[in-house]
């Protein structure tokens, strides 16, 4: 049989792996971050009358570029954080920000071009990176998970990259970034300046969003993603907001008609019944904030989490940790630095199984 090596694929691709989480039948799964309420009956209803009322236009293309859903982003977002001032041209749409941050990348980024990051961090910023044939610059966090605004700024004048990855609450040590750093880095970077937002929802009271920083910077994105807090990870539904020039360049890259009707719909009726979907993260963060001081007690050393999973550690062989807690039936991530282990925050039912679980491993 034909095997991978044996095809042309290019040279910066062989000996790569395959990005993803391990998918695995387990009573307690905690390792993609994913919110654990389910839909309710009525948003169950509602979704599917959503899709119903699409169906039977399914023999025409959708709606290009997705107009009507990116009005109703822009009035999440805005009655997210008040002053925001963002309409339907500063609003983009795209399946997952995966797919945002590629687009981002193919439009200002490619052969030639750098972007640069600070490790460890969404590991998904480096792999489409390096998709995207551009140079991938690790500028490193602090030992708190944490960034020296005076480090990222010699760092910018150092490698001048043309995109700048900043992720906050950053994926896997939960660390949010204060407005000083995002603001030093701006005004360092020569490019784009992306603010990854995915677990924003959870973030303490108090911890402002870099959307508040949009307004006289035409060069940061601030991206955002309808799979956590929204509890929607399956729709696949990731946005960002940014200058509408900054829109219109990723019209250039965008392929036709990428988001489905049926995607549209349900985002839609998801956005419509935000409120509902996002009552939960006030449970998430508590019981986020409770698992925090429990992993303390237990003499454990856990990062400040402001996202809906904790980092916490460290283990000479967290293999052996993170296997014994999957033998009890409980999966949680290996990721992020060596000694380390990242588990999402669940329900109080999941939470007290792994809680046992670990218990018994300790």
């Amino acid at each position: 049989m034909t095997s991978l090596s044996d095809l042309p694929i290019r040279d910066d691709l062989r000996g790569q792996e395959p990005y993803g989480a391990p998918q695995l039948d387990v009573p307690v799964a905690l390792n993609t971050n994913e919110n654990p309420y389910p839909p309710s009956e009525r948003l169950v209803k509602a979704i599917g009358e959503a899709a119903a009322g699409v169906a039977a236009g399914l023999n025409r293309y959708p709606d290009r570029d997705a107009t009507a859903l990116r009005e109703d982003l822009a009035a999440f977002l805005n009655a997210d954080t008040p002053g925001a001032g963002l309409t339907v041209r500063h609003v983009w749409a795209a399946n997952g920000s995966n797919e945002i941050i590629q687009q981002i990348l193919q439009a200002f980024g490619g052969p030639g071009r750098t972007a640069l990051g600070f490790e460890p961090s969404y590991s998904m910023h480096p792999i489409i990176t390096r998709v995207t044939a551009t140079t991938w610059v690790n500028a490193h966090r602090d030992a708190d998970f944490g960034i020296d605004p005076d480090g990222a700024v010699a760092a910018i004048e150092e490698h001048r990259p043309d995109v700048v990855f900043l992720t906050s609450p950053n994926n896997p040590t939960g660390t949010a970034l204060p407005p000083q750093v995002i603001e030093a880095v701006l005004a360092a970077a020569p490019g784009m300046v992306v603010v990854d937002e995915a677990y924003a929802e959870f973030r303490r009271e108090g911890t402002p969003s870099a959307l508040t920083l949009l307004p006289g910077n035409p060069r940061l994105i601030v991206t955002r993603t309808m799979s956590k807090a929204f509890a929607m990870a399956g729709t696949r539904l990731g946005y960002l907001a940014a200058d509408p020039a900054v829109i219109d360049a990723l019209l250039l890259v965008r392929l036709p008609y990428h988001l489905s009707a049926v995607t549209q719909a349900v985002a839609r009726a998801a956005v419509a019944h935000g409120d509902e979907l996002l009552a939960t993260v006030e449970l998430l963060r508590r019981e986020r904030d409770d698992l925090v001081a429990w992993l303390r007690r237990e003499g454990l050393t856990v990062a400040d989490s402001d996202a809906n999973f904790v980092l916490f550690g460290t283990f000479p062989d967290r293999r052996r940790v993170w296997q014994g807690l999957l033998d009890r039936g409980v999966l949680i991530r290996e990721v992020g630095p060596p000694e380390w282990l990242r588990v999402s925050v669940g329900t109080p039912e999941e939470m007290a199984a792994f809680r046992t679980a670990l218990k018994e491993i300790l």
